[in-house]
């Protein structure tokens, strides 16, 4: 699943910000394979990292290990961040109503799941505030959309996870992005833009669904509260997988905008 967690101090990855310049970034404008299921054109001013790329951005940023392949798509500022990777767990009816906050207390739940992970491994805990935008699913596009605030307990610093999942035939691309509360608007806004460029592979769309395909266990709502694990939790096998944290379960606490001069200049240099 997708990665994003607690992330370095400023002053700490301000001076590792050479070695993000120095990932495999590919710069657009060009076509990108988002796995074997997607393409995406990166629009110019945009860079995209590839899963060994964004593998080697999750260890500069503390982010724990991910569970499958995951791309990255941001900004040459680095004003924000995107994750993408997809599951393949069939096709997600999506006739549910959602209750906001019956999500919400099993997001909380999982939050503090993970803090176990990130107590092990001697970084900072989060505290879920709530929600920024409560969940919203857009029938059109076949596509579900939220918003949580979380804390970084330690350096008290908020940040936003803004979260969309795409639905297709045959399983759901999860997207993450993570930027700055002040700058959330702006970011999603620039997000939008870029997704217009989002494709599923031919027979691949939402609309391709035939009798006999595969179908989820679940429905939108547990693809916020993290899919398998909330199945696996209603089934009393929750302790486990303890250890398996649900892309919505993980933040990144970082302040981008504060680090985009710094972080443009040697994508310029870079490219």
């Amino acid at each position: 699943m997708l990665a994003a967690a607690l992330a370095l101090s400023w002053v700490t990855f301000v001076a590792q910000a050479s070695p993000v310049s120095e990932l495999p970034w590919k710069f657009g404008p060009t076509k990108v394979q988002v796995g074997p299921q997607a393409t995406l054109d990166v629009p110019k001013g945009y860079a995209f990292l590839d899963p060994e790329g964004t593998k080697r951005l999750n260890v500069l940023m503390e982010n724990p290990p991910d569970q499958t392949d995951t791309y990255t798509l941001a900004p040459e500022d680095m004003a924000w961040t995107a994750f993408f990777d997809y599951d393949d767990i069939g096709y997600v009816k999506d006739d549910e109503k959602l209750d906001a906050d019956d999500i919400l207390k099993n997001v909380r739940e999982g939050t503090e799941q993970s803090n176990k992970e990130r107590r092990s491994r001697g970084w900072d805990t989060l505290t879920l505030i709530g929600w920024k935008n409560p969940p919203k699913y857009d029938n059109e596009f076949k596509s579900l959309a939220w918003s949580f605030i979380a804390r970084n307990d330690k350096a008290q610093t908020e940040v936003v996870n803004y979260n969309a999942r795409i639905l297709g035939r045959s399983g759901v691309m999860n997207v993450v992005l993570v930027a700055d509360p002040d700058g959330l608007a702006t970011a999603v806004n620039q997000f939008k833009g870029t997704m217009g460029g989002f494709a599923f592979a031919p027979g691949q769309a939402y609309t391709d669904f035939h009798s006999g395909d595969k179908v989820a266990e679940y429905g939108l709502a547990a693809l916020i509260t993290g899919g398998v694990a909330a199945v696996a939790a209603k089934k009393g096998f929750f302790a486990i997988i303890g250890t398996f944290l649900a892309a919505a379960w993980k933040f990144i606490l970082i302040g981008f905008a504060a680090l985009g001069g710094a972080i443009k200049r040697l994508f310029g240099r870079k490219a």
